[in-house]
């Protein structure tokens, strides 16, 4: 996962913006990065680290790149003010709302016609794989690519949505885990209710703001201490362990019957 044992928020900080910058100019025809913003830390963090690269891009070139924030609310968000003093310290190049609501119901309800009943759980699925499609849409409009919050946190567990909030063509936050996150954000003068904000994915309605830690049995400090190297509580590895061999088909490209002989060997 590629987690330092510790960093250097300056340092990373510096890496992560040189790092999207030089993406976006290593192909002519990209002008904006989208990425949806929830109010929680990993895409309040993402989010300004790109506007920071694109306004870096911005003064050194011609310029006309931009950054997309997306609110992309199921109806009302609870949250919602955090997710304002999100795009607040963000100050995104352009903000658009997506409420994905309509087009979440309209697909339960042509399946339940079609005989599938989903559940809450699966419905969560259909949300974040609906906001992602909407962060597609608006990159193609913006001759743009989308970037995702995976950090080495959720990718070892294998906590986000295939083909959800796991699809992105850009991970500005890889190798990086929880705590190390905080820490950047905390160095870019971040407000402080942000980073400290207890994370949840938010994605069922029999469940709001089911906690992440309460989700996965097991505690992001735990989680960062085992991808730091330190010694863990062995109920704590045994969990996370469990989850990376769960979901490993979630960190693999689609399996072709050539690669499948590769896997199994």
């Amino acid at each position: 996962m590629k987690v330092k044992p510790e960093i250097n928020p300056e340092v990373e900080t510096r890496a992560i913006v040189d790092f999207l910058k030089t993406y976006l100019k290593q192909y002519s025809f990209l002008k904006s990065m989208t990425l949806g913003i929830s109010g929680g830390q990993d895409s309040t963090l993402a989010g300004k680290l790109a506007q920071m690269a694109v306004d870096e891009l911005n003064e050194e070139t011609e310029g006309g790149y931009s950054f997309i924030a997306v609110r992309l609310p199921y109806g009302t968000q609870k949250d919602e003010q955090d997710c304002q003093d999100a795009l607040d310290f963000i100050n995104a190049t352009k903000e658009l709302t997506v409420n994905i609501k309509p087009s979440v119901e309209a697909s339960t309800t042509a399946l339940r016609d079609a005989g599938i009943e989903l559940t809450d759980f699966q419905k969560g699925n259909e949300k974040a794989r609906e906001r992602m499609k909407v962060q597609y849409s608006v990159a193609a409009a913006n001759q743009g690519i989308v970037l995702g919050t995976d950090h080495a946190a959720e990718s070892i567990t294998g906590f986000y949505t295939k083909y959800g909030d796991g699809g992105a063509d850009v991970l500005p936050l890889f190798g990086l885990n929880k705590r190390q996150g905080r820490a950047i954000l905390k160095y870019l003068g971040c407000p402080e209710h942000l980073y400290n904000k207890k994370p949840t994915a938010d994605l069922e309605e029999d469940k709001p703001q089911l906690p992440d830690e309460v989700a996965l049995g097991v505690s992001y400090e735990a989680i960062d201490d085992y991808l730091e190297g330190r010694q863990v509580p062995a109920e704590a590895r045994e969990v996370i362990e469990k989850h990376y061999l769960k979901t490993q088909h979630k960190r693999m490209m689609p399996i072709s019957r050539y690669s499948f002989d590769e896997l199994i060997k």
